[in-house]
């Protein structure tokens, strides 16, 4: 059994950072199977590191990530866990490379990583998603629910 762990992650006090929560928090109204976890990490990186030490075999992170797309745009990622190094972590840091690299000095390990992304369009203090992030809710909410119906096929 592939068990599966998704994680909203980012910063509901800053705009569209907060985009990975919101999705997470959908997420969580949904049915999901017993060998899948979703849960909104927020800014809380060590967190996250800890609770991949109970053994997860994928990790589904959803966060707003600026590449230079337009705004609302989501895309899908692999993480390339082989080369993540052991690096310092604030306790309310979530940079990926960070807290992947904190599991591997505490001694544990994931089998794959994805990283759904959402461009923001405004990363400002205040709440609330801007409209082209908001709109792109519900294309990443589509996107986790295809990889929790295929976790099996990612590890193999």
């Amino acid at each position: 059994m592939t068990r599966m762990l998704v994680a909203g992650v980012g910063n509901v006090l800053l705009g569209d950072d907060g985009f990975g929560c919101e999705v997470a928090r959908r997420l969580c109204s949904l049915d999901v199977p017993e060998d899948v976890r979703v849960k909104d990490f927020g800014i809380r990186g060590v967190h996250l590191a800890y609770e991949l030490l109970d053994g997860w075999d994928v990790l589904v992170l959803v966060d707003a990530s600026p590449r230079g797309l337009e705004p609302g745009s989501v895309t899908v990622l692999e993480v390339d866990v082989s080369t993540v190094d052991a690096a310092p972590l604030d306790a309310h840091d979530l940079d990926p490379d960070k807290v992947l690299g904190l599991l591997r000095a505490l001694g544990g390990s994931v089998h794959r990583v994805l990283l759904v992304a959402c461009e923001p369009a405004d990363t400002s203090p205040h709440l609330g998603l801007s409209p082209a992030v908001e709109a792109a809710v519900e294309p990443a909410l589509r996107a986790v629910q295809r990889f929790v119906a295929t976790k099996e096929e990612l590890c193999s």
